[in-house]
């Protein structure tokens, strides 16, 4: 069975080292005997030593974002090398906001995701349709685009050693939330997807996440669905209690 994970993706928020600190110093007491979950909390930048609280914790660190190259003239980026020097685990690759506000493209995210497999980072990857594409019934082949393109040369291994975040982008930070039914409809095909390029193993055993306004009154029946493992939660992910309870509704769903 696929062990579900929670990702908090604070994005430009709680900056401030203390104010990162204060929450997390909520959160981890709330989750301490909490084992059949992976738990992942990406801040800012600017808060990540400051995640270091979480160390010998059941709670993951993660980045919100690096870049391909481990060092050079690339003002503003990210190398994978820093990251891991901070005891980063995870890092959030092709988050719906980078591909639309900052012009990332499948190829690049591509780049960014094997050099990430290369460093040992665990990836989290994100994919999904605009809105207008899914009213004009062209979310699988949306899908499938970003499928081939951005894990395009990933052996089996590295794909399983990968995440996968189901964003609709119509449903981040709008309010608007998939129902279960079309968000499972989606994760379903994308296991078909696995499964054509890889095996029926591949498929059974790549976690894939919902992410797209999950708040804790529907949180539990999202992750009730056979298809998805979890979420990848923005707003309600920066108080420590509403992100329990969303942890808490991963929990009961098992």
């Amino acid at each position: 069975m696929r062990k579900k994970i929670i990702g908090g993706n604070w994005k430009m928020n709680r900056g401030a080292p203390q104010d990162a600190k204060d929450m997390l110093e909520k959160l981890i007491p709330l989750v301490k005997d909490i084992d059949n979950v992976d738990i992942v909390i990406a801040p800012p930048f600017t808060s990540l030593t400051a995640a270091n609280i979480l160390l010998n914790t059941n709670i993951k660190i993660g980045a919100q974002n690096m870049y391909f190259e481990d060092k050079g003239a690339f003002t503003g980026e990210i190398s994978p090398k820093f990251l891991k020097a901070l005891n980063i685990e995870y890092v959030i690759l092709g988050h719906s906001e980078r591909r639309n506000i900052f012009n990332e493209t499948d190829d690049l995210i591509n780049k960014k995701l094997k050099k990430a497999l290369q460093e040992g980072l665990n990836p989290i990857v994100c994919i999904g349709e605009h809105l207008e594409e899914r009213e004009a019934g062209k979310t699988k082949d949306i899908i499938k685009t970003q499928m081939d393109k951005t894990f395009f040369g990933l052996n089996k291994k590295q794909m399983l050693d990968t995440v996968i975040a189901y964003e609709p982008i119509w449903a981040i930070g709008t309010g608007k939330t998939a129902t279960p039914e079309q968000a499972d409809e989606v994760h379903e095909y994308i296991r078909k997807l696995l499964n054509g390029k890889y095996d029926a193993e591949t498929a059974n055993s790549v976690r894939i996440q919902y992410g797209g306004s999950i708040k804790p009154d529907n949180a539990l029946e999202l992750f009730q669905k056979e298809n998805i493992d979890g979420g990848l939660v923005g707003g309600a992910s920066l108080e420590a209690e509403s992100l329990y309870a969303i942890i808490k509704a991963a929990v009961k769903s098992k």
